[in-house]
């Protein structure tokens, strides 16, 4: 069988194609509470063998890998460190950091066909209410080592379980601006420091903060062996407001974020369920905007 999964200490699972780790996630998290406990991609690794992700990095502690996390949510902190705050115009370190739980895995499988998996979580805020009972899905089935790339595909589904309404923004919704980050993100290697990023439209560079695109790629450099790896990040039809803005950086560091959510609240009444879906495309080498377009057109 090309792909293996095992767990490992309890608290992960490793994903392998062949002889190569695809990615290690974390489900049951072990930072400290001030930087609101998630589960988290770490280390995510190209077909090459390429690390392309980051994990508590001196500068933001809370930058776990590949995590969904949100930094505003009705006062609720679940992306970790202070929180942004109109009143104070900065970052105030508030007894406010939430955490995503891990209940349990309703399935784990792993064949011939790839992997699948799913897993209930809770997102608990610092005083210890539940707001959402959350169902993810981690999928990978795409594997190309002909075409040097596989994808990750990440479905989330949250159901306000609060009994409030639940209004889901950023720190630029609070009065930051170009600071809309929250959901899915991703944090890169310190050698992916002023990458190239494209998007849609002939969009390049830090231009693209802000702005909609159904694509977001970004390549980097890797230490040591002078070789590139490119990262596609897609937003899926049917996610709120799509296509998203992008919360997008290369300097003073490598992230993005698929912000549906960058500059205007996103509200969920009691009962109802927030739904997104991603797929994260890990490539070895710097893919052009023709590949990059050929490869959405085929799977959008």
């Amino acid at each position: 069988m090309k792909f293996k999964l095992t767990h490992q200490l309890h608290d992960a699972i490793e994903v392998r194609y062949g002889e190569q780790t695809l990615f290690n996630y974390v489900y049951e998290s072990q930072v400290p509470e001030r930087e609101s406990p998630k589960p988290y991609f770490h280390p995510l690794k190209t077909l090459a063998g390429n690390e392309v992700s980051l994990f508590r990095p001196y500068d933001h502690l809370w930058h776990t890998g590949l995590a969904m996390t949100f930094a505003q949510l009705s006062g609720e902190n679940f992306w970790g460190g202070g929180t942004y705050t109109r009143e104070t115009g900065g970052y105030v370190q508030l007894a406010n950091n939430g955490r995503m739980q891990h209940v349990s895995w309703q399935e784990i499988a792993c064949d011939d066909e790839g992997v699948r998996c799913i897993e209930q979580l809770q997102w608990i805020t610092q005083s210890g209410a539940t707001w959402l009972d959350e169902e993810r899905h981690i999928t990978v089935s795409e594997v190309r080592p002909d075409a040097g790339y596989w994808s990750l595909d990440l479905a989330f589904s949250l159901v306000n379980v609060s009994q409030q309404a639940l209004n889901f923004g950023s720190p630029t919704t609070e009065g930051r601006p170009l600071a809309g980050y929250g959901s899915l993100f991703w944090r890169g290697p310190r050698s992916f420091l002023r990458g190239k990023i494209l998007a849609t439209d002939g969009q390049e560079g830090e231009e693209i903060m802000g702005k909609q695109s159904p694509w977001l790629a970004f390549t980097g450099w890797h230490d040591g062996n002078h070789e590139q790896s490119t990262l596609l990040f897609l937003d899926q039809p049917g996610n709120p407001r799509y296509p998203n803005k992008w919360f997008v950086r290369n300097d003073p560091y490598a992230c993005v974020s698929c912000s549906f959510m960058f500059d205007e609240y996103y509200v969920l009444q009691p009962g109802e369920a927030l739904n997104l879906t991603y797929r994260v495309v890990l490539a070895n080498g710097a893919w052009t905007r023709e590949q990059i377009e050929d490869y959405t057109a085929r799977v959008q």
